[in-house]
């Protein structure tokens, strides 16, 4: 008898595994096994055959970050000659062709600059939807939260209450890295503390706002810290109040190591292979089963791995991406367009259908 048939079931019924239980089957238990239970669990969770995808723009507000992590090949110190901020003539040029090519979503990435605070934010999110009143702003991170927070002497329910007034529509799971401040010493000591991100998002959830989480994975972690970041994220997804969506989705990524710190001073490179992905992309719909959606990064591992993905628990391809800065400059170099991510989803066996940020199917 298949000594994890026990836990096989409990999955099955949507029921939590404990974090033992979960470190064991994501160490030990075969990937084929691992990979129908996940697709078992997405088939309840959303359309069986329908896998999502989006149009959207990255945009990043600022280049100037004062986190200086230690995984990131895009910021810069404040004293830098090639820093900038976004101009509004910028956005419009960016958003104007975003809307050409049928998007109407923009992912804004902030950076901690030391002198930008609520105001500025508050101000840009308002003429944005000033000038786009359908743009949806999927926005900031908790680590922008909590640096606005610090900035301005308020609290986190505070901040996120201004920026919502003022046209901010969703939270981004940005900054999680691993969610242990072990790791989070190292890769990112500028950024807020595991406790300070998973506060940030309780705060965002109180208000009913709409979160993703997500999980930089393959570099100086454990695999017990991927599983306690997985606990932790399937904890504040608990206590969300009542009728609140909460984490709509998550979407685990490996590092990307290309001309980074962590590389080239300290020796860590990228450990994740394609079938250790598959399994966390399967664990993570297993340990997860209080949030809905799963998406497969195949920005980070590539279209072929994106499908089988597909076939472990993940029922979203992401988005095209028409702009991305941050992990294209670390090695990402896998691009889409509206045809292909379509085409890829239809190899895989399944229909893609277009969606927005609160996993709507659009026409």
């Amino acid at each position: 008898m298949n000594t994890f048939n026990a836990l096989y079931q409990k999955a099955l019924k949507g029921e939590f595994l404990s974090y033992e239980e979960g470190l064991s089957l994501y160490l030990e238990a075969p990937t084929p096994d691992l990979m129908f239970i996940a697709h078992e669990l997405r088939k309840k969770a959303s359309p069986p055959k329908m896998v999502g995808w989006q149009i959207d723009r990255n945009i990043n507000i600022t280049n100037v970050c004062v986190a200086q992590c230690q995984f990131c090949n895009f910021y810069r110190r404040a004293d830098a000659p090639d820093t900038y901020i976004t101009t509004m003539d910028e956005y419009r040029t960016k958003i104007d062709e975003l809307y050409a090519l049928g998007g109407r979503q923009v992912l804004l990435q902030g950076g901690l600059h030391p002198k930008l605070g609520l105001a500025f934010y508050q101000n840009l999110f308002s003429e944005l939807k000033r000038l786009y009143p359908d743009l949806k702003l999927h926005a900031l991170g908790p680590a922008e939260i909590h640096h606005i927070a610090r900035k301005d002497r308020m609290s986190y329910l505070e901040v996120l209450q201004v920026l919502r007034s003022s046209g901010l529509d969703s939270l981004p799971g940005a900054g999680a890295e691993i969610l242990t401040d072990r790791v989070r010493k190292v890769v990112s000591k500028g950024k807020c503390t595991a406790q300070q991100w998973l506060d940030v998002m309780r705060a965002a959830h109180q208000l009913d706002m709409l979160t993703s989480a997500t999980m930089m994975f393959g570099h100086m972690e454990t695999k017990a810290e991927r599983i306690e970041h997985l606990i932790a994220l399937r904890q504040v997804q608990s206590e969300k109040p009542e009728g609140h969506i909460g984490f709509i989705s998550f979407i685990p990524w490996p590092f990307q190591d290309e001309g980074t710190e962590l590389k080239e001073q300290q020796g860590i490179s990228n450990t994740v292979m394609a079938e250790e992905y598959i399994r966390t992309i399967a664990i993570s719909r297993i340990l997860l089963p209080n949030i809905a959606n799963i998406q497969a990064s195949w920005l980070t591992v590539g279209t072929a791995v994106g499908q089988l993905c597909l076939q472990a628990g993940a029922n979203d391809f992401g988005s095209i991406m028409i702009e991305e800065n941050v992990v294209s400059v670390a090695g990402a170099n896998y691009r889409h367009d509206k045809d292909s991510i379509q085409k890829a989803i239809s190899d895989a066996g399944f229909k893609p259908r277009l969606r927005n940020q609160r996993y709507e199917y659009i026409d």
